[in-house]
């Protein structure tokens, strides 16, 4: 069940969740890879769907292979696939670490944490490098699910990687589609990141990660960090 503690008007406070496992989505979440994503989907798109607007924010989130499947008929559908799969590899050198993500992911013991990101493997993990994160044994990429966001499968996938329940763990994203996946698998708290976030219900937005914590089975979180 979802963990409520947010209360309209009043003052925002520091929040401490004592929880067992950590689920980040990537791409907004950890890594800023918006460059790099708009510089390979306006390649694709002039090739395959010219009128194609990859910012639209519905399109965040959604796996590049369910991306294509939207707007390429099924006779080029492996072949547009293949290409936005190289355009965002070649690209990948261009991802940064939003703040925070360093000092809160090489604080947590292994084992206890995992990035559910809809990226393919490969540049899931790039992406991960070219920021300087540690990529985790038990990354779940779009390879790894029937369907990916907003269906609860990559969630439900990252709890099992790390022997836990959905509701033993806190799911971090920004977008529409992760923040409806995090919540349709059952995790303990969903935690909308940027205020990217606040457009959607989640109850506890942050700017950024930048002075979250884990210490001791608790997430702290400080009211300076919250949006909501």
């Amino acid at each position: 069940m979802f963990f409520s503690l947010f209360t309209p008007g009043k003052t925002l406070k520091d929040i401490e969740l004592p929880i067992a496992g950590l689920l980040f989505d990537n791409d907004g979440v950890l890594v800023d890879s918006h460059s790099a994503a708009v510089d390979a989907w306006n390649k694709w798109s002039a090739r395959y769907v010219p009128d194609f607007d990859w910012s639209d924010r519905s399109n965040a989130g959604i796996r590049a292979e369910d991306m294509v499947r939207r707007h390429v008929s099924e006779d080029y559908y492996d072949e547009a696939v293949a290409y936005i799969h190289q355009l965002e590899q070649d690209s990948a050198h261009m991802t940064r670490a939003l703040p925070g993500a360093v000092e809160l992911l090489t604080s947590l013991m292994p084992g206890m944490w995992t990035v559910c990101t809809s990226a393919n493997p490969r540049l899931g993990a790039a992406r991960l490098q070219a920021a300087g994160l540690p990529l985790p044994a038990e990354l779940v990429s779009s390879e790894d699910v029937e369907r990916g966001k907003p269906h609860p499968d990559p969630y439900l996938r990252g709890a099992i990687n790390l022997g836990l329940t959905p509701g033993e763990c806190i799911v971090f994203e920004d977008a529409a589609a992760g923040i409806q996946a995090g919540l349709s698998a059952g995790a303990f708290c969903v935690i909308g990141v940027t205020k990217v976030a606040l457009d959607t219900d989640v109850e506890i937005v942050v700017k950024s990660l930048a002075g979250l914590s884990y210490r001791d089975g608790v997430l702290h979180i400080p009211a300076l960090s919250r949006l909501r």
